[in-house]
Formats: structure tokens, sequence, C-alpha cells
């Protein structure tokens, strides 16, 4: 399949005698597709039960005659100001009790019965009108869950929500006693209605407690999405989508992506960079108009994953935007090089963001591919170039599965973030931390949820800091060939947020017992004899296996027996190029900036770099790209 360019357009912005001169502007720059009215609500529905459909059928309509594919979005993030009068008691409420006020967007609690069934009737209504019309390509349900810490809400809707679904897990009050260890500071409970919500308690509250509040709520999100997939499906087949984001983790995207058909995200290079990256201030400096190598590359490989192989960019940065720290303008040819990573990942589609930048309100500051008085913006040019060039490949040989796999499980997030025992300790950049090393040797990755049956096709898989094993997980590793690196920290809890008394990591067919661990300065490294560091945590074992690699003050770092490799503690970047040589991945390091990925037969080379870089014996540019066919090395592109 042919990959395709669109854009997101807000026709409700803009006057409707201009409509017609857009969209045939966006088919004459290359887009296919097209993305409207996730943030019409008010227009729509301007009054309960009264619909204005008129504008929103005249603009599908205009811009299908284009030659315009259609994402509809539902409107669900920007209920209007009538649905706070009709439902008070629907926001959210922060850690510190107070409700997110109405004024903006994502004004509402998951858990809020009212509003769900009100998304559900607007779900209902736009499939009902739309469900059948040619022009409509797919549906994007709501928009970014989990943006502006939406996801945890403490309000009277939550409360109510979260005791149910105890009373439904637990059945009993002293097997959730139990479970939960709440003999400790007598914390037991004689009702399930006794049990509020874990924030402004004085101390730490109870991890299980907070285990099972993060899980609630992901569920709820869960709900929420399946409500309007459900109204949805009544009225349409064609394929239902969410936009999820970068560095998101309080909600369990695979769960939510087994209702829908294809995942998609919003690609925000460089305001990622500067406030969702763990990166130096040396670092950020030398990538500000370009973004970081690998941060793209990682969520375009997690959220193939949740698609289960499909997957698009629903926006894509085209200039600076205008929420991060700090806004820089990409470099000339890194819209170009975003957009050609994208597919080189798999990506069926690239959305920019958006149209035309808006002379109003919160997103005034957000650049899109055209200024506010109608003229080109700087990335117009190389978005025709790229939609000049995705028609001269041939995308007939999809990629295979990459031999190299890492498991991705968001419950280890929530776990690690409730009980860091170290500030520095984040799942996610332990998780980053080892897809940067497997992508400076080269190699593409896929990243897997935790409930996956096999490794089928893999030689191998990575498990870093996984929090409780599941028997899925459990059956993938005992009957699995290759080669599979655990920890650190895996398996160091049990679902019930204890620690498990055999000791961890509880690796079958392994003898290791974790006796103690550390958390370390930053100031803090412990050296390796083959070379690098363990920092930020560190384990120390007792074991019957193989010692492959050690500390240079004689504990074990890495742990063998057969297939089965035990890693006992976070290496730094030097630390982890030692683990994959031993694991016998010892392949030329990339140079600074440089990445390659596998298409079919193709290997895309991206320079993120701010000067030329040589690679097979070809100079790549700055802030471009080159493919080649991986067969001869012959160029054919850049």
């Amino acid at each position: 399949m042919t990959p395709r360019l669109g854009v997101c357009y807000y026709p409700e912005h803009w006057p409707e005698t201009q409509w017609a001169k857009d969209a045939r502007r966006m088919a004459g720059l290359g887009l296919t597709y097209v993305r409207i009215g996730e943030f019409a609500w008010s227009r729509l529905e301007p009054k309960d039960g009264v619909f204005d459909w008129g504008w929103l059928d005249r603009a599908i309509d205009i811009l299908g005659q284009a030659g315009l594919q259609i994402m509809m979005g539902t409107p669900t993030a920007t209920p209007p100001r009538w649905m706070l009068s009709k439902y008070p008691d629907m926001l959210a409420y922060d850690a510190n009790g107070q409700p997110r006020k109405f004024g903006s967007r994502r004004h509402y609690c998951f858990s809020h019965e009212g509003y769900k069934s009100e998304c559900a009737r607007i779900a209902d209504k736009l499939g009902e009108r739309y469900g059948e019309n040619p022009y409509i390509h797919s549906w994007q349900i709501d928009n970014e869950y989990g943006c502006h810490d939406t996801i945890l809400s403490y309000g009277p809707a939550a409360i109510e929500a979260f005791q149910r679904w105890l009373k439904d897990k637990y059945k009993s009050i002293d097997d959730l006693n139990a479970a939960w260890g709440n003999v400790f500071w007598s914390m037991e409970y004689s009702e399930f209605d006794e049990i509020d919500l874990p924030n402004l308690t004085v101390t730490e509250p109870n991890p299980a407690h907070v285990m099972d509040f993060r899980r609630f709520s992901s569920d709820q999100v869960v709900a929420f999405n399946r409500v309007q997939v459900e109204a949805l499906r009544q009225h349409t087949s064609t394929p239902l989508i969410h936009n999820y984001m970068g560095r998101i983790t309080e909600f369990d995207h695979f769960a939510v992506g087994e209702d829908l058909e294809i995942a998609s995200w919003d690609s925000y290079p460089l305001g990622f960079l500067e406030d969702r990256s763990d990166q130096n201030e040396d670092f950020k400096h030398t990538f500000q108009r370009q973004g970081d190598p690998d941060f793209a590359a990682f969520h375009h490989d997690l959220y193939r994953g949740v698609g289960n192989g499909r997957w698009g960019v629903m926006e894509q940065q085209p200039g600076p935007v205008n929420w991060a720290p700090y806004n820089p303008a990409p470099l000339p040819g890194m819209v170009r090089l975003w957009t050609w990573e994208a597919f080189a990942h798999g990506a069926e589609f690239v959305n920019y963001f958006r149209w035309k930048q808006a002379p109003f309100a919160q997103e005034q500051m957000h650049a899109a591919l055209l200024r506010p008085d109608g003229q080109e913006a700087q990335s117009w040019s190389e978005i025709e170039q790229t939609a000049e060039e995705i028609l001269q490949i041939d995308w007939s040989q999809k990629s295979a599965n990459s031999r190299v796999a890492i498991v991705f499980d968001y419950a280890s997030a929530w776990a690690w973030d409730i009980q860091p025992q170290g500030q520095d300790f984040d799942y996610f950049r332990l998780v980053f931390d080892i897809y940067k090393a497997l992508r400076l040797q080269g190699l593409s990755v896929d990243i897997l949820p935790p409930t996956i049956f096999d490794f089928e096709g893999r030689d191998l898989v990575i498990i870093p800091g996984l929090f409780a094993w599941n028997k899925n997980l459990r059956k993938a590793v005992n009957s699995f060939t290759g080669k599979c690196l655990i920890g650190p920290r895996s398996g160091s809890k049990t679902g019930d947020f204890q620690i498990p008394l055999q000791l961890p990591p509880a690796i079958e067919g392994m003898d290791i017992q974790v006796t103690a661990a550390e958390s370390l300065r930053p100031s803090e490294k412990i050296p390796l004899e083959s070379g690098g560091h363990l920092h930020i945590w560190r384990e120390f074992t007792q074991t019957k296996e193989t010692v492959s690699l050690r500390t240079k003050d004689q504990h074990p770092a890495l742990i063998s027996k057969d297939n089965l490799h035990y890693l006992c503690g976070w290496p730094d970047d030097d630390g982890m190029d030692s683990v994959l040589k031993e694991l016998g991945y010892d392949n030329e390091i990339l140079p600074e900036g440089l990445r390659c990925r596998e298409i079919g037969h193709y290997q895309l080379i991206t320079n993120y770099n701010l000067s030329p870089v040589s690679y097979k014996g070809s100079k790549i540019a700055a802030a471009s790209v080159k493919l080649f066919n991986a067969a001869n090395n012959e160029i054919v592109l850049g």
C-alpha cells in the first residue's frame, strides 16, 4: 500500500466561501486525507438536542468532490458549555481535589456516566448521518487521551466508580484487605464504600491501593472509548482510529487499541524534545531544530504494535509549536525527514497539523502549512517534494517482523511511578535507553504488548523492568528458542504489589534471587569489567547460573543460562553496548545522529545532524534522508 499525506482542517474556523479554494490547494499539494470535526461539538449541536448539520454536510461534499478522503472526528474532547450546565459534576478533578474548569478542552471525567452516554449519543448521530458517506475514509474517536494530565480524576464520579470497580474485582472486603496488606498502619476497611481515592494522604498511600486506582483509571478510558466504538459500529464498517500522544503512559494503549482498526499518534519532535526528554541541555541544544533521533521512531514502533501493524501519524509538526518551554523552527529538510521516517516504520499516512495557522485563541502561535494570511509557510515545499517522491517507490513488499523486539508494559510504568525507590527510576526511560542502544547498532525493533503468547520469528526479545509476570508472557518466554534478555527489576512484585516470597526475578528455569537492590545518585556509576557502567539502579543477587558480566567490585551484572539472560542493573550507553556484545550483537555503532530502518527491500538512512555524514560510501546531507536498495546499495532516493 502506498502511504499517503494528509492535513488537519477546521472548516468551522474559516468563511465557507474559502472552503473550495482550500480543498483545491490541498489536492494540488498532493494531499489525500483531511481530518475534520474533532473539536466542533458546539457548532454541530449549539443547544441540547438542537443540531446544525448543514455546514458539515457542505464541507464534506466540497472536500470529497476535490478528491480528498475524510477522517471524521467525534467531538467528545471538547464538550460544549451547555453540557456543563446539564452535568455540573462531569468535570475531572486534579490530585488536590480541584475541578478542571471549563474554558479550554478535555474538561471531563472518564467515569461520569452521564457524559459517557452523551458521547455515545453524538457518536451515534454522526454515524447515522455519515456512516455510509463514500467520502469518509475513517473515524477518529475523541482526541489525545491523556493530554493535559486528564486520565487520573479525583472527583465524586471517580470515587463511586472506583468503589464499584473494586467490589467487582475483589467481591469480599476481606480479600481486598489481604491483597493490599491493609493490616499495615491499621488501614483495614469494613465496607467498600469506606474506600476513598489515593490522594491527599498525609504521606505515601498504600502502593497496592494506588496500583488498583491506576488500573481502574486505565479501564475507564477503555470503557469510554468502547461506547463510541459500539455506537459507530452500528452505522459504518470503515476503520476506527484514536490519536495517541508521546510519552503518555497513564493508560494501557494496547487495551484501547483492541477495539480499533488503526492506531495513530501526534508527532511533535521539537516540542517533545523540550518538555518530555531526559536528555541533557547540550543534547537539547544540538538537536533543538531536529528532535531526538530516536524519540519519534520509538513511538512509531510502539503504535505499530498498538495497531497490530496498522498505524499512521494523525498530527505531524510542520513548524514551531506553541506549547513547549521553547519553540524553535525545524531545520530546513526536517519535515520531509520526519515524514519519510514514519513511512519507513510502516505508517499508512502522515497528516500535518494544521492547514492554516489560526489567528485567534490558544493555538494562534502554532505553525501550519499556511500562514494566517493564507501564504505558504516554510514546510510547503518539503511536503510537495515528499508527495512526489512517495509515488516513485515500489511499496508492494512490506517489511517483515523485526528480528529484535522489546516488550512494553504500561502497568510497569504505573508501578515504578508509584514506588520508584529512587527519583531517577522511570520505566519509559529504561525502555527507551535500551531501544536507543539497539538503534545505534542499526537494528530495526518491534515493540510488543506484555500479553503476547509467543515470540515466533524473533532472534532477540528484551523484557526490561517488568512489574509482574502474567501467564501469557511466561508461556512466550518458556517456549522461545531465541535469546531473551530480562531485567532489571522484572518480576520484582506480584500482581498485588507485594514482593514475591521466593524473591524476584522469578524466571522459570533460572536459579537467581535478587537479595537486595539500591538506587544510585546521579554522580554514582558502578564500572563494568567489560566497559561502561551501571547507573540509576543496581541489584545484588545470588545464583548458581553463569555470570556473563561482572561489575569491577565483582558483583554479577549479567547472568545467563542457555538462551535466558538476566540484567542486574541499569546500564549506561557504553554498558548497554557491552551487554549487547555479550549477546552476540557487535555491529558497528552508527555515527551520532544517523539512524537506519528497513522498508521491505529498502533501507532508509536519516541524518539528524547539523552537518553531512558519510555512510556506505555516500554523503548524506544534514537534516536529510537517503533510501538504498538493500540488495546492491544502489541509491533510490536522496
